[in-house]
């Protein structure tokens, strides 16, 4: 077997350099999505919400442990991974979602899902805007998925402050939906990051359209955790299993000692907000 000599480079490159200060990208990952029709055109009385999420991961730990648990989660219930696990068909059972021979086996389904939620460690940072307040004539303009965006954008910088990571490049995956919309969505957020936002700072942040079908593990979680978010502002006396499981992870005032606290306003933004919201 030829020996390989120092000259020679290895088949397979390490994934990160040997010194991370060296690299030009932070150490984080966002994955985006959302719940509710972000279009104004008309108002869904039952659902009046859109809700934008933003799960931040460290590359390190979305690697090595969050894509293998959902990959082995994939293996065991349908035998391979090219499944996307897609919120709103789990709840209405569509396409390969109809293995479920009992409401017993559905929840089981769930709640394992939901175990891998909570065990995965992630920041959550999210805008829900009620359509309904921007129908006047001022806000007639005003686009919900963009008014979520540019708060999104600036707690995320924040949170990379805090890290020190906010002068590196970090990479934002949205889901591609339709060339119109994603050349919208990106003019918009080049906007923002080009000083147009409440830091008046250049935001080194890179938006990246990915389709359903790369099966990304982000994207799937993004899509797990949107719809409970909306869900408990619409109805919060009602029990709501996942929300609970989320609370942890929103950034929040007074780091990792008040997880699961003061999130309100910092990782989870109402717009327009509560009259009993704390202001900043």
């Amino acid at each position: 077997m030829k020996r390989m000599n120092d000259e020679e480079l290895p088949l397979f490159q390490p994934l990160t350099p040997s010194n991370p200060a060296e690299s030009t990208f932070s150490r984080y990952i966002v994955y985006v999505d959302e719940s509710g029709d972000h279009g104004m055109q008309s108002v869904d009385e039952q659902y009046p919400i859109f809700v934008l999420a933003f799960c931040v991961f460290h590359k390190g730990h979305y690697s090595e442990k969050v894509v293998p648990a959902l990959e082995i989660f994939k293996f065991k219930h349908f035998g391979h991974d090219q499944v996307f696990l897609h919120e709103n068909e789990i709840r209405k059972e569509k396409g390969i979602f109809t293995i479920f021979r009992s409401r017993d086996q559905k929840m089981a389904f769930i709640e394992e899902l939901t175990s891998i939620i909570d065990k995965s460690n992630f920041i959550l940072i999210s805008c829900v805007i009620d359509k309904r307040s921007l129908r006047g004539p001022t806000e007639v303009a005003s686009n919900p998925y963009h008014v979520a965006l540019g708060y999104c954008l600036e707690t995320l910088y924040e949170f990379l402050q805090e890290k020190k990571q906010h002068d590196k490049i970090t990479h934002i995956v949205v889901e591609r939906r339709g060339k119109k919309e994603d050349l919208e969505l990106e003019l918009q957020f080049r906007r923002f990051c080009d000083r147009n936002n409440t830091h008046g700072q250049a935001l080194p942040f890179e938006i990246l359209f990915a389709d359903k079908m790369v099966m990304s593990s982000g994207l799937q979680l993004a899509d797990l955790v949107a719809r409970p978010i909306g869900l408990h502002i619409l109805r919060p006396e009602q029990a709501n299993r996942a929300f609970e499981v989320l609370k942890s992870k929103f950034y929040c005032a007074g780091g990792r000692s008040q997880v699961g606290k003061d999130y309100e306003n910092w990782g989870l933004k109402i717009y327009p907000p509560p009259k009993s919201e704390k202001p900043r």
